[in-house]
């Protein structure tokens, strides 16, 4: 398989029809060799429109989700990002690219494994720190950021990864709490409160972890 002409392909008929026109997110996703961040076995699979199957019943969202996210984010060079739910690292990957310093959040060794092999081919050393860890804590080690993302669907984001965004900051993710279809999230805070817009239709399977809290019962 031809991945070069396969990403030319992804971007001219995935993304560039459908309302990604940052240059940077083009660029970047145009370059970026997605089949490195994926099981060999389902290397020829990253570049369709579809979200591509991971070991442990994870997924790799689809690039147009991705790239639609990132954009809404409106992450800008030098910001600071968390990705929760990292996987194996793509997202991290074209964050970086386009000039975040991004640390990346994830469970799974096995697909902390594939990110950390795929990261240190396609980034500049430095650019991701990579992390082993319950995505729907945050990282409160490397908080505030300007920017978090996301990689999965969210009944409701925790408070404790609500409290990590920077005065300023904004969190994107595809929300399922109304049902199918999801829509994107973006949310934002401002003078010390957070809220939150809904945009695009949008599908991501639910990221374990990232459930709605219980009904009070009496």
């Amino acid at each position: 398989m031809d991945f070069a002409e396969a990403r030319k392909f992804m971007v001219d008929g995935q993304l560039r029809p459908n309302q990604v026109d940052d240059p940077r997110i083009i660029a970047a996703m145009r370059d970026l060799p997605r089949e490195r961040f994926a099981p060999a076995a389902l290397a020829a699979r990253v570049y369709a429109d579809a979200d591509v199957p991971l070991p442990g019943g994870r997924f790799m969202l689809k690039p147009l989700v991705l790239a639609r996210l990132v954009q809404s984010s409106g992450v800008r060079r030098g910001e600071r990002v968390l990705v929760l739910g990292a996987g194996t690292g793509f997202g991290a990957a074209l964050l970086a690219t386009i000039g975040a310093t991004v640390t990346a959040v994830e469970a799974d060794p096995v697909l902390l494994a594939i990110a950390r092999t795929a990261l240190a081919a396609t980034v500049p050393v430095g650019t991701v720190t990579v992390a082993q860890g319950s995505p729907e804590a945050g990282y409160a080690e490397g908080a505030p950021y300007d920017v978090i993302l996301i990689e999965g669907g969210v009944q409701a984001v925790p408070q404790a990864v609500q409290d990590q965004l920077v005065e300023g900051g904004r969190l994107v993710a595809v929300g399922l709490a109304g049902g199918p279809p999801g829509r994107a999230l973006l949310l934002r805070r401002v003078g010390g409160t957070v809220t939150t817009t809904v945009g695009f239709d949008a599908h991501a399977p639910a990221l374990p972890g990232f459930a709605a809290a219980p009904a009070f019962a009496f």
